[in-house]
């Protein structure tokens, strides 16, 4: 593992069961692949009902692209906050990832960015299952005040 759970922490806003990253497998210049088994655990906080939906998988990507920031430079300090100012053309392949056998993967491609914004393609599988995909607009607040 090229980066581990601890070190994502210090890198996002969120912590504890809120890390949804288990670790950075991969990442360059352009993308970052991470993985997580945190789709099993009983106590995720973004289960309802006992049940994680497929559409969870958004706060997965989201991360990957906060850790991909912070690892290529883009953002130069733990961030206060982010937000996610839109998506497009997400797919999700399985209504539920808490029902997935194995190792989660996210994937994430940053199409463009600057120190206060950026384009990520993403997508997450279980093995061989497609979970989602889609492009996320991120819109990076470093300091936590509004312009």
């Amino acid at each position: 593992m090229l980066v581990t759970k601890e070190a994502i922490a210090g890198m996002i806003p969120h912590t504890g069961n809120m890390c949804l990253l288990d670790g950075v497998s991969h990442w360059d210049a352009n993308s970052i692949t991470c993985v997580s088994q945190t789709h099993h655990d009983v106590a995720n906080p973004m289960r309802i009902n006992g049940q994680l939906p497929a559409l969870s998988g958004i706060e997965y990507a989201a991360q990957a692209m906060a850790v991909h920031g912070g690892l290529t430079g883009l953002v130069d300090e733990k961030p206060k906050s982010g937000y996610l100012a839109g998506l497009r053309d997400v797919v999700c392949h399985v209504s539920r990832l808490d029902d997935l056998e194995g190792e989660m993967v996210v994937d994430a491609e940053q199409v463009m960015g600057d120190a206060s914004l950026a384009i990520y393609n993403f997508s997450l599988k279980v093995g061989a299952t497609a979970v989602l995909q889609g492009r996320a607009t991120v819109v990076l607040n470093v300091t936590g005040e509004t312009a």
